[in-house]
């Protein structure tokens, strides 16, 4: 099971120093996708690359699929997707 599927958005914002981390590749504006969480600076939705990982997929085929998607900016929101999680322990 990813992050993405065993953390709400809300989690993600109840920890303030993650989230300072997660403001820089993630953002949310209710003019941006309804206020769904969206890679920084795109319109691609978060949940799309847990979805995609979670499916088996690779992360060479999600960046594939949205170019717009640069790997550090998907590797970060991993990054600290994996340091809220293991602080949850």
């Amino acid at each position: 099971m990813l992050c993405g599927s065993f953390l709400s958005w809300e989690a993600l914002s109840d920890n303030e120093t993650m989230q300072e981390g997660m403001q820089e590749a993630i953002t949310r504006d209710p003019e941006v996708m309804h206020g769904t969480p969206v890679f920084r600076g795109t319109r691609v939705p978060v949940q799309t690359l847990f979805d995609y990982l979670e499916n088996g997929d690779s992360l060479d085929e999600f960046l594939e699929g949205f170019p717009t998607i640069s790997r550090d900016l998907a590797i970060q929101v991993l990054e600290e997707c994996k340091e809220l999680r293991l602080a949850r322990v």
